[in-house]
């Protein structure tokens, strides 16, 4: 993380003193940072590196997503450095999901459209709505639409518990054992840092109401996907082998699903790999 975003980062440092944590644990916490991408559609000098909504363009040999479309990131327009993940240097990202929590398996997608491909416009209902059901057909028309801003900003941990492989109890994160008043301390000074905006990239997934790491759920939905025989690909138990590529907080904008994140999580070894169709995507939602 480079100094900027290190400097950023005061207003955490200047409040931990007054919940009394030590110096030691404040800078092991900030040791933890990671920078994200905040994308908005909001105005403001902030490149345009995507949108929400717009047309579906898939290359003409690949099916149709059987998943709402919800963004499309241009990754070649992404801020240099905006994430620490291994993102491939262009082509564009198309993200996919139902905002609901009931899913036996992944509540999404992501596809990989590289540069030059040549691709198709494709319906953007008839795959997950062929019977045209009024209800989904009003879900889907409340989906954001418009441009997105990258802004580079810090992310830290919203969780401050974790559940050790092999065990079935959570503790508090190794090395941290300030960690849920460090959590406390980043609640009360993220504005000031980093406004949430309604889509992220990479950083620490975050939801209504964080206790363990959101990574760490969805690592779970996988395993108990796999079981069921709904997952296919081959995928780690350990919640270390998984990043979070976006958190979309969709409940501020779709109708009737107030309070629901999806987390699109990957494995790193498919990250770096480019296999973006063993994305998994879980979703957070407190009706």
């Amino acid at each position: 993380m480079n100094t900027e975003l290190r400097d950023r980062l005061r207003p955490f440092r200047d409040e931990a003193p007054a919940h009394g944590i030590p110096a030691d644990d404040v800078e092991r916490w900030l040791s933890t940072a990671r920078p994200c991408v905040t994308l908005t559609p909001e105005d403001g000098p902030e490149p345009v590196v995507g949108r929400f909504g717009g047309p579906l363009e898939l290359p003409a040999d690949m099916p149709t997503p059987g998943y709402p479309f919800v963004a499309s990131i241009d990754l070649a327009a992404l801020p240099a450095d905006g994430t620490d993940l291994p993102l491939p240097p262009d082509g564009h990202l198309l993200f996919f999901a139902w905002p609901e929590g009931d899913f036996p398996d992944s509540a999404g997608q992501v596809v990989y459209v590289p540069e030059g491909a040549t691709v198709t416009e494709r319906d953007k209902h008839e795959s997950w709505n062929p019977g045209d059901v009024d209800e989904y057909r009003a879900m889907f028309d409340s989906y954001p639409q418009g441009p997105l801003r990258a802004r580079i900003d810090v992310s830290l941990p919203y969780h401050a518990h974790c559940t050790p492989p092999g065990e079935r109890r959570s503790v508090l994160l190794p090395g941290h054992p300030r960690a849920e008043e460090l959590v406390r301390v980043w609640e009360k000074t993220r504005d000031d840092i980093a406004p949430a905006g309604p889509m992220q990239l990479g950083g620490y997934a975050d939801e209504e109401a964080v206790y363990a790491d959101p990574v760490e759920a969805a690592v779970s939905a996988v395993k108990h996907a796999a079981q069921s025989g709904s997952w296919e690909a081959a995928a780690s138990a350990d919640p270390a082998d998984w990043v979070l590529l976006a958190d979309w907080f969709a409940g501020e904008d779709v109708a009737g699903h107030e309070g629901s994140t999806v987390h699109w999580v990957i494995q790193r070894e498919d990250l770096t790999a480019r296999r973006f169709d063993r994305a998994f995507v879980d979703v957070h939602w407190n009706p």
